[in-house]
């Protein structure tokens, strides 16, 4: 049976580990001296409706680094769900590629190039959430404290796709998670509902608060992302008016712990939702984290073709 990635939700704490594990070993085995070529012969069809510099390029050499290969498919040559249904272009893809990775505007969209594709599909960012991120994310954490269990990570602005994931992900692994959020721009009920559900289980703590300053009191992750994403354009005017106060800069940044890191998904409006003096200092693991992309893809990827462990 397939086994596709759609959400971080979909798996165990024990699964999320073992993909975890296998990107550290991946990692360590490419500075090493180089990958083994665990997915040689296969091919991954990667459809973008929006465009990418992290998800293109990172899945593109973690499927190269690995022996296999990547096609770029872009949205003028897809048409996905307009020029062809998703279901004729999730059948006609199977018989050419090994794997589908998917960036689109609508989960409705990786939902059903899942449900149709005989090959695994992979979700590389939805409206709903962001799991390839969310991996990326955990193994910064990891790598920087030893755990995600028990540490207090604090995401600073919209309760976009980018916090979904990464709330999940942080539960399912026991930390502890808080969103500080203007009015009207929360998580979903229904993401909150699956983190409560994760909770009873992982014993993680969830806060939801208006004020920054009070979120991030011993937060040792301080996380943000733009105030607008790709398909939000209409409200960047109102959206601006409404999120200075969500600045992650050096004074919120101090009222942290002292050893707290800071994380964005990027791209990076500098100036906006985050300054230059904490993009760029001491606290900032922008970078690292941008590179583990690549190295979590090839977490995910040898685990649903079941190589690699």
């Amino acid at each position: 049976m397939k086994q596709d990635y759609i959400a971080v939700s979909d798996f165990s704490p024990a699964q999320i580990q073992e993909m975890l594990d296998i990107s550290l070993n991946l990692k360590k085995e490419l500075k090493a001296g180089g990958n083994a070529p665990i997915l040689k012969n296969k091919v991954m069809g990667m459809i973008f409706q929006k465009p990418s510099l992290r998800t293109r390029v990172s899945f593109d050499m973690a499927m190269r680094q690995l022996g296999g290969d990547a096609l770029y498919l872009s949205p003028n040559e897809i048409g996905l769900g307009q020029r062809e249904s998703i279901a004729d272009v999730a059948r006609v893809l199977s018989g050419y590629v090994d794997v589908i990775m998917a960036r689109v505007f609508s989960h409705d969209h990786i939902l059903e190039l899942a449900k149709w594709a005989s090959v695994p599909v992979i979700n590389g960012l939805s409206d709903y959430n962001h799991p390839c991120q969310g991996m990326a994310d955990a193994l910064t954490i990891v790598e920087e404290f030893g755990t995600l269990k028990d540490i207090n990570v604090t995401f600073i602005g919209d309760g976009n796709n980018v916090a979904v994931s990464l709330m999940h992900i942080v539960a399912k692994l026991g930390g502890h998670f808080t969103l500080a959020s203007p009015e009207g721009y929360d998580l979903s009920e229904q993401a909150v509902a699956i983190a409560d559900k994760i909770a009873e289980t992982s014993g993680s703590k969830f806060r939801y608060l208006r004020d920054p300053h009070e979120a991030v009191k011993n937060a040792h992750v301080i996380y943000t992302d733009t105030w607008t994403s790709m398909g939000q354009e209409a409200e960047a005017k109102k959206r601006e008016a409404v999120f200075p106060p969500y600045q992650v800069n050096e004074k919120l940044v101090s009222e942290a712990d002292k050893n707290a890191i800071v994380m964005h998904c990027l791209p990076a409006h500098r100036g906006h939702e985050i300054t230059d003096e904490v993009a760029d200092g001491p606290h900032s693991r922008l970078f690292p984290q941008a590179h583990n992309r690549m190295h979590a893809q090839k977490g995910i990827l040898a685990y649903i073709f079941g190589v690699g462990k």
